[in-house]
């Protein structure tokens, strides 16, 4: 379900791309440092952009560093990290042991049973660490199971519990920006929800798969209607975020939630043509 809150790379300058990808790698080399190499297979930029919006808003002292690693072994990387950055590689974590648990109880799938059972000594440690984030992951999965078992249909009720997820993962600290940290999570979670959703609608169909946009994708006009919604989601995260006082890589966050969270969509109609 993640992969959208991307950046737009053509549309960045040289510079603001070295230091997004900086936190990318930083990201991956935090996971590998706290949750070995199974941690790095959890990196997504999905989480990148969560460090890059904490990081300008609380501005923690960063550490900067080029390194050789698995991926590129023959040049340096340059990498940007700060403790935002072990907090995402923990949440990273949550998710990833709770999606394959969902795989292996919704669907006894062996890959989802030997994900959880990976991951599951690292999730006991993060939630005596973590306990609110874990009690609202936890929550909130079990309830979109639920709706999905049920064959959902109503969009709005179907995301809000991928969007308490995110809401409550944004939220790093409880103080005077948890609110609009919150809103801004819930939105953008709904908007990745209902974008998943619409890009897999085709394939779900196919295999027989619960989507809630299996009946409505065969209405005309249905392209349309998606846009509007997903637009509308977005645009309440985005008033969200121009509320927050971010002054640092402000260009690099805009590039992503004006531009890059729809460079997926864009790809997959163009190559509908």
């Amino acid at each position: 379900m993640f992969g959208y809150v991307t950046a737009n790379k053509p549309e960045m300058k040289v510079r603001e791309f070295a230091r997004y990808k900086g936190y990318y790698c930083g990201l991956c080399r935090r996971l590998h440092k706290k949750h070995g190499r199974l941690g790095q297979m959890t990196l997504t930029y999905d989480m990148t952009f969560l460090i890059i919006l904490l990081s300008s808003l609380y501005e923690p002292k960063e550490e900067e560093t080029k390194k050789r690693c698995l991926i590129h072994p023959g040049r340096k990387q340059y990498m940007i990290y700060n403790e935002i950055s072990d907090y995402a590689a923990d949440m990273n974590i949550l998710l990833t042991h709770d999606h394959f648990q969902d795989d292996w109880e919704d669907e006894r799938k062996f890959s989802g049973f030997v994900g959880m059972k990976a991951f599951g000594r690292k999730k006991k440690k993060i939630v005596k660490g973590y306990p609110r984030q874990a009690k609202i992951i936890d929550e909130s999965l079990k309830e979109l199971a639920r709706l999905e078992k049920e064959n959902c249909t109503d969009i709005d009720a179907i995301a809000r519990p991928f969007g308490n997820l995110m809401g409550e993962l944004f939220v790093w600290q409880e103080d005077a920006f948890q609110n609009i940290l919150r809103q801004m999570g819930f939105y953008l979670g709904k908007f990745i929800y209902i974008m998943d959703a619409y890009m897999d609608v085709v394939d779900d169909k196919k295999k027989g798969c619960y989507n809630p946009f299996m009946q409505e994708s065969e209405k005309e006009g249905f392209e349309e209607r998606v846009r509007q919604i997903l637009d509308g989601t977005l645009r309440m995260a985005i008033a969200e975020f121009e509320k927050l006082p971010c002054e640092q890589d402000l260009a690099i966050l805009r590039n992503i939630l004006y531009e890059g969270v729809w460079t997926k969509s864009e790809r997959k109609q163009r190559d509908d043509k």
